[in-house]
């Protein structure tokens, strides 16, 4: 590398280390929500396993099975020699589950984001966006050549105004946001794109599993008609416990995104044993609602001691709790105290989230116990 790019490099990391904004990995053992470092066992609140599903022993049987069938690996991309039965059975159990013609599934969220904006934006078009949509979606929009317009956060009156001088552009938003928990308001989006000509992309990678009475996401929540949103995005990474991700929409963009998506075509299929499994995931997520239930009753049970214990709590109801501290360094330090204490707490701090407002995550799962909960609401009182 030459010199001069390489000192660039120092410069930026140096700068990062000191506004306490470096990240940095920790290797665990165990599993996604009672995992163990260096040893020690911790309860991980920094997970989004949201339904505990990661380690159910029908979805690791279904993995297994699937691994003995198929194998490790896919081989190739889809369209070479990589799609299976077992992609074919979770794409149909997808576009039943969210009531729409067609689903495509693909291998990270990010893609999926990438995918479907590159696809249907272009040089000559507009999106719009959410101000704290995911990275996935903004980047989409770059790459896509199009012009990017982001209007305040959860403010339609704005998206009403530059959809009004943007006729026709992509409409993407979060349905449940990822790192303040708070949930689109999805009617008003729906009728603000169908008053202003706009096509709404809907990223529901927190909210399937979590809202609706089924699990089927933030347009359950809302009773609104899958025609209402057209395109939706899922991943398989937060409540269905997995890996990947999909795209559920109509005949037609299913097709474009399988004949023109570059991130599709050019990247190996996912693995057809997690296919199996995310499939079995799917039916859990749709068949048992207690775990919503008990979900819910986490998150509850979790802000009302967390706020009878003067904890800075954002406004949030969703697995999603965000304790908004300002400053990195304190962040940090916050963090390290809790780990100390057993439990596991994400410090996000920018580009991640916007500058002064960095935070400690909280992520709830219906696999954390009432005694779990109770410890994480003392330790953060202790510490803050």
């Amino acid at each position: 590398m030459h010199p001069a790019a390489l000192a660039a490099l120092e410069q930026r990391l140096a700068q990062a280390r000191a506004a306490h904004a470096l990240r940095r990995r920790s290797p665990r053992a165990g599993t996604a929500l009672r995992p163990t470092l260096d040893g020690r066992p911790i309860v991980n609140f920094a997970s989004n396993d949201y339904l505990g599903l990661a380690a159910d022993p029908r979805v690791v049987e279904a993995y297994a099975q699937g691994a003995a069938r198929y194998g490790v690996g896919a081989g190739a991309a889809e369209l070479v020699s990589g799609h299976t039965e077992a992609h074919a059975e979770l794409e149909a159990a997808l576009a039943r589950f969210t009531g729409r013609p067609r689903a495509l599934v693909l291998s990270t969220g990010y893609m999926a984001n990438l995918s479907v904006v590159t696809t249907l934006a272009s040089r000559r078009s507009a999106v719009i966006e959410d101000r704290l949509n995911h990275a996935s979606l903004l980047d989409a929009a770059v790459l896509s050549r199009a012009r990017l317009v982001r209007y305040q956060h959860l403010d339609t009156d704005d998206l009403a105004a530059k959809l009004a001088a943007c006729p026709g552009a992509l409409v993407a938003t979060d349905g449940v946001f990822s790192m303040d928990g708070d949930v689109a308001p999805l009617p008003r989006l729906v009728e603000v794109c169908k008053a202003e000509g706009g096509t709404l992309i809907l990223d529901d990678a927190h909210g399937f599993g979590v809202l609706g009475a089924r699990g089927r996401g933030t347009t359950e929540h809302f009773g609104l008609a899958a025609p209402d949103v057209p395109i939706v995005v899922g991943t398989f990474g937060k409540a269905f416990g997995g890996a990947g991700a999909f795209v559920a929409a109509d005949e037609v963009v299913i097709e474009a995104l399988m004949q023109f998506a570059r991130p599709y075509i050019y990247t190996t299929a996912l693995p057809p044993a997690l296919c199996c499994a995310m499939t079995v995931s799917l039916r859990i997520v749709e068949g048992e609602p207690a775990l919503r239930q008990r979900l819910h009753s986490n998150i509850h049970r979790f802000r009302r001691l967390a706020l009878a214990r003067g904890v800075p709590m954002a406004a949030s109801n969703t697995p999603i709790q965000p304790i908004i501290l300002g400053q990195n360094a304190r962040v940090v330090a916050v963090a390290e105290r809790l780990l100390e204490m057993g439990y596991w707490v994400a410090a996000v701090r920018p580009p991640t989230v916007p500058a002064g407002s960095a935070r400690l995550r909280v992520a709830l799962s219906a696999g954390h116990t009432e005694e779990e909960i109770d410890g994480l609401s003392d330790a953060l009182a202790a510490c803050l």
